[in-house]
């Protein structure tokens, strides 16, 4: 059975957390990438930063919902996820947007799981860690090309 290690591109492009978000979205739109995993300078994994991340900077913020009881505001809703919100619009680098935590696979993961966990959680990229360092990563692309290569083999 093929694994992670079989099919993920080793050759990985990366941002730091302290880059300029014009810089990844550059990185981005210039290669054709949906995400890129973020590392510090000793190569451990500290977050990716999706398309959906940048777009979430031109968003409109939804203001939270209160209640009024005995003269108290109480809020419908979290106010830490507004923080989150309005951290993201203001960010001029890479942490300030990037999502922290991660869905990760290891080399030794089947690639029927790494299409689960895509279909499953809405992923297009997912990072490949060993001991919390990146080796790779696959995307929807290096999944779609094994299934061809099944396909094409069968014929």
């Amino acid at each position: 059975m093929l694994k992670a290690k079989d099919i993920m591109t080793t050759d990985v492009v990366t941002v730091k957390p302290e880059s300029d978000t014009v810089e990844a979205v550059r990185i981005m739109l210039d290669k054709h990438f949906n995400g890129l995993p973020v590392v510090d300078d000793a190569g451990q994994l500290q977050g990716i930063i999706c398309q959906s991340d940048l777009v979430t900077k031109q968003k409109q913020i939804r203001l939270p919902s209160f209640f009024t009881v005995l003269d108290s505001m109480i809020p419908l809703s979290d106010p830490s996820s507004l923080e989150r919100e309005l951290e993201k619009m203001a960010s001029s680098t890479v942490d300030g947007v990037m999502t922290r935590k991660v869905v990760t696979v290891t080399p030794d993961t089947s690639i029927d799981q790494v299409a689960s966990l895509m279909v499953d959680k809405k992923l297009h990229t997912i990072p490949v860690v060993d001991g919390g360092a990146l080796v790779g990563v696959i995307g929807k692309a290096d999944v779609l090309r094994t299934l061809m290569d099944r396909i094409d083999a069968k014929s």
